[in-house]
């Protein structure tokens, strides 16, 4: 299997005092078909994963897959830091129909080389055989900085391991993956404030928080690079610099995403604790951020300046 365009890692709808909400997600799902992403990596850093228990976790993939289908691809996060639990939800993503699954390793006590990652990820992956395997590699949640040019060698062996979806800012290391043995892996890239690099070293798919809210916008960029237009390129890729700045000035950038797909119309509610809620006022004053930079003007795509 190859994944292309753009994949939204969603938001986990939420109550006001916390539980999941998973009649939110066929209008959630309308609202992404509509956008042009072409499917959803559900259960990962955005989803809130590992604030949730594995039943909920199962209760959001069964939800999901009601959902998805051939033209929508359903790919389930299944990494914990208890190994059992990790192969439990990847049996029920399979059951549930999922098109494949990936695993951000364990965060607490963690594989400290590419050896021991690699038998973990095989672990993991031995679950559901017959699904493709995506390692999440996201160093800066996990702390596992292992370098893909490491892991690979040793995961080559593993059948159903199709690639790595690849947050972090090192494009040597990611060239390096999407280059590996001439580009037998999917590298899933997963910086979107940086998806124009990502595309100049080889990205065919991308999986991302802000797809949620301003797809269009990545997709224009999409266009602009593979037309050569590299001034139209860096033009959308600025926009997408402007609403990152924003969410980075946020403490607590999770929630800030929650209450942006809100003020887009999708009400997907708080974050669960230790994240605070954004109250009120914090909404007023995210509104009048997003206003400054334009954004309601230009997430759906149109270039206020053209006027297409």
């Amino acid at each position: 299997m190859r994944l292309n365009g753009l994949i939204a890692a969603p938001s986990t709808p939420m109550d006001k005092n916390g539980g999941i909400r998973t009649d939110i997600i066929p209008e959630y799902a309308d609202w992404l078909r509509k956008s042009g992403v072409s499917g959803v990596f559900v259960n990962g850093t955005t989803g809130e994963s590992l604030s949730l228990s594995p039943r909920e976790r199962m209760e959001l993939v069964a939800a999901w897959s009601r959902v998805c289908g051939d033209s929508f691809k359903l790919i389930v996060h299944v990494g914990d830091n208890s190994l059992p639990v990790s192969k439990e939800l990847a049996v029920q993503a399979r059951e549930a129909g999922a098109a494949a699954v990936g695993a951000m390793p364990p965060s607490f006590l963690r594989p400290s080389n590419a050896g021991a990652l690699a038998e973990w990820c095989a672990e993991v992956a031995s679950a559901v055989p017959e699904l493709p395997f995506y390692y999440y590699h996201i160093p800066s949640m996990t702390g596992v900085f292992v370098k893909m040019a490491d892991l690979f060698p040793l995961v080559s062996s593993i059948p159903s391991f199709a690639g790595v979806k690849f947050t972090y800012e090192d494009m040597m290391d990611y060239q390096m993956a999407v280059d590996y043995e001439g580009g037998r892996f999917d590298v899933l890239f997963g910086r979107d404030e940086m998806l124009l690099s990502g595309l100049v070293c080889g990205a065919r798919a991308a999986v991302g928080s802000t797809y949620n809210y301003m797809a269009p916008v990545y997709l224009n960029l999409i266009r602009a690079y593979d037309s050569g237009d590299m001034v139209m390129a860096r033009k959308w890729q600025a926009r997408s610099h402007s609403l990152v700045r924003v969410l980075q000035h946020s403490s607590n950038g999770i929630a800030c995403g929650k209450a942006v797909l809100c003020l887009r119309g999708v009400d997907v509610g708080p974050c669960r604790s230790p994240l605070p809620a954004f109250s009120s006022g914090e909404v007023e004053k995210l509104r009048r951020e997003l206003e400054s930079i334009g954004f309601f003007e230009w997430c759906d795509g149109v270039d206020p300046q053209s006027g297409r």
